[in-house]
């Protein structure tokens, strides 16, 4: 295990440090402290491959009430060395992510509460204001140690409240969830002495912030600006802006792309979705104004080009992720939607939604906020936008007519060939002709034909009705 190995190298180069600055006869002493130590990590280590691997432990786990202990452990503040508070901390995340049941009690016996403390003594947290921690760029680097403790304590905390972010917290709970929201930004912002282990730092940061309620996270713009602050319309910008650096990085790594991108992706857009400022921010970064419609939107290595590739991938989570975070950007305006992606790239959510009718824009959330801005356009774009494929969403090279020359018998012939190889790939099942139904939403050609039939036949039998009842009177 990489964290494992960490760890070790740690312990073994904080042990040989400690021993050369002491007399001799107490490195005897440091010598039985750290074997004990050894024996209680490696004890730990054991337990949690046990219950990692056997059902049956994990049922006895819960039988014998060690998370109980474990967590009186924890809120006591003991005195376990490091390396077992790892352990520990790693044995709590394995049993609340196999055993939902003690991932809720946890929850109801204050887990929140006591890790969100545990949080805070590892980072050393200094208060400044009641939602904000002191930021000292001065400060050392998270240790290797301590980044460790910080991530574990990180997964508990997701295990224990990843429901909570579609309920309506009450006061006591809003307050708890922006006190740590409030730590959480140090997560964000603070380095690590490793860049994987920031970046690890940071993905698990991300994960429990989409897992608390939104209206909670505005503690994150609510820091005052400082001189070397990004801002929007004077809103701090910081943690958006680090939230859109990560995101660009998980865009450049390319493999577990799901797992990666999906959590800021989803944050993100819930953001854009439910802050104006945070919106205007991203969107001046992903979305610029258009200028060069000579090349397709999926086409580059910007972060626009990189995410509208995604609206084609094969996971539908992740395309419908990456999908939606353009879709707020564009203030769920299809128009404005198209304009950006291409129809052919926003073909999938506009089908998604019922929205392929072009019903000018939909607001599924009553939480949005978005303005009454327009999108104005650049000249450069002007000037081309009428010879723009509305399709690609670049304006295509002209393509010499390919009927030019040819008679009408010969066009009525060229159309019939076409007319009946549509007809036989469509009776073997290599294709499939689509159309629109009156709710924007793609169905099979066979069953726009039977609701119409349908319709017709509704429409015939009440024609006939009022016939018959007009020869009666």
């Amino acid at each position: 295990m990489h964290s494992s190995g960490i760890h070790h190298k740690v312990l073994q180069r904080g042990r040989k440090d400690r021993r050369e600055s002491k007399m001799e006869g107490e490195e005897e002493e440091e010598g039985v402290v750290s074997g004990e130590e050894a024996q209680r990590k490696e004890a730990m280590k054991v337990l949690c491959n046990v219950v990692y691997n056997s059902t049956w432990a994990q049922e006895r786990f819960s039988a014998l009430r060690l998370l109980c202990g474990l967590r009186e452990r924890l809120s006591s503040g003991g005195s376990a060395p490091s390396s077992v508070h790892f352990y520990e901390l790693r044995l709590m995340f394995l049993i609340t992510a196999l055993r939902r049941e003690l991932s809720t009690q946890l929850q109801q016996e204050g887990g929140v509460s006591i890790f969100t403390a545990a949080l805070e003594s590892c980072l050393e947290v200094e208060w400044k204001e009641q939602y904000e921690c002191v930021l000292d760029p001065a400060a050392p680097a998270i240790s290797l140690e301590a980044s460790q403790r910080i991530i574990e304590i990180l997964k508990i905390l997701f295990n224990i409240t990843y429901s909570t972010h579609r309920q309506e917290p009450s006061e006591d709970d809003a307050a708890l969830y922006r006190h740590l929201v409030a730590i959480l930004r140090l997560c964000l912002l603070k380095k690590c002495l490793l860049p994987d282990d920031t970046d690890e730092l940071q993905g698990h940061t991300v994960n429990l912030l989409s897992a608390l309620p939104l209206q909670c996270l505005d503690v994150l713009l609510m820091v005052p600006l400082q001189p070397n602050s990004k801002q929007c319309q004077g809103v701090n910008m910081d943690c958006v802006h680090t939230l859109m650096l990560f995101m660009e990085r998980r865009l450049e790594v390319g493999d577990k792309m799901k797992e990666k991108l999906t959590p800021v992706l989803n944050l993100l857009t819930e953001s854009c979705r439910g802050h104006r400022e945070t919106r205007h921010y991203i969107r001046k970064h992903i979305l610029p104004p258009l200028r060069d419609a000579s090349h397709k939107p999926e086409e580059g290595s910007t972060v626009k080009s990189r995410l509208i590739r995604l609206m084609t991938h094969m996971d539908t989570d992740l395309k419908h992720c990456a999908a939606d975070l353009i879709f707020v950007l564009c203030k769920e305006n299809v128009s404005r939607f198209v304009k950006y992606t291409g129809y052919g790239n926003a073909a999938g959510l506009l089908a998604t939604r019922g929205l392929l009718g072009g019903k000018g824009s939909r607001v599924v959330s009553s939480d949005a906020q978005y303005s009454s801005d327009s999108d104005s356009d650049t000249e450069e774009y002007r000037q081309v936008r009428d010879r723009i494929n509305p399709v690609t969403g670049r304006v295509e090279v002209e393509q010499p007519d390919p009927m030019e020359g040819m008679t009408e018998e010969e066009k009525d012939v060229e159309a019939q060939r076409l007319f009946m190889l549509f007809n036989k790939l469509s009776r073997d099942n290599i294709i499939q002709p689509m159309g629109v139904d009156a709710e924007g939403r793609l169905v099979p050609m066979s069953g726009l034909r039977e609701d119409s039939l349908t319709e017709q036949g509704k429409s015939g039998s009440e024609d006939d009705g009022e016939a018959q009842e007009g020869e009666k009177n």
